[in-house]
């Protein structure tokens, strides 16, 4: 009940982008010297962004078994206090000038709409979550959905 899996890939269009222009560079790079020179910086200039491109598109949202997971970090769904799905103007607010330092955060620059997920309890380390989706609605749903409250049937919010 309330399951929901994201992977946060990065778009083709950053990655064809980004081909062009590091095979540009290596190209530049080749002008005048030699093939070994050549090889060496094509494979530096399209292998490293390839494999920066590879983790930070591995990142994935999981609503699953009572438990928010973005990325590497985990909150018990018993903490989520108030969710909603926020618009693009929501979301440019919360991760820049209404931003708080000490929130979880789990946002890419491709993503631009986000769920925010306030954390309830005594003294949370985090005062909310910011995760960026491509699918806020839907997230919020399951968060919703997967709250012990939600399944014992209580609707009020800690």
């Amino acid at each position: 009940m309330g399951n929901y899996r994201e992977h946060l890939r990065v778009p083709a269009s950053w990655w064809l982008l980004g081909f062009i222009t590091m095979a540009t560079f290596a190209s530049f790079i080749w002008a005048g010297f030699s093939l070994l020179t050549a090889l060496v910086s094509y494979v530096v200039l399209l292998g490293g962004p390839a494999v920066a491109l590879l983790i930070w598109g591995h990142a994935t949202i999981m609503v699953t078994g009572g438990e928010l997971r973005a990325g590497r970090v985990t909150m018990p769904l018993a903490q989520a206090g108030h969710v909603q799905a926020l618009d693009e103007a929501q979301t440019r607010q919360l991760r820049g000038p209404l931003a708080d330092p000490a929130a979880y955060m789990m946002l890419r620059p491709y993503l631009r709409l986000a769920v925010y997920v306030q954390v309830t309890g005594d003294n949370p380390a985090r005062p909310y979550w910011l995760v960026g989706t491509r699918h806020p609605d839907a997230l919020a749903r399951a968060i919703d959905r997967s709250r012990p409250q939600a399944r014992t049937g209580d609707t009020s919010v800690a």
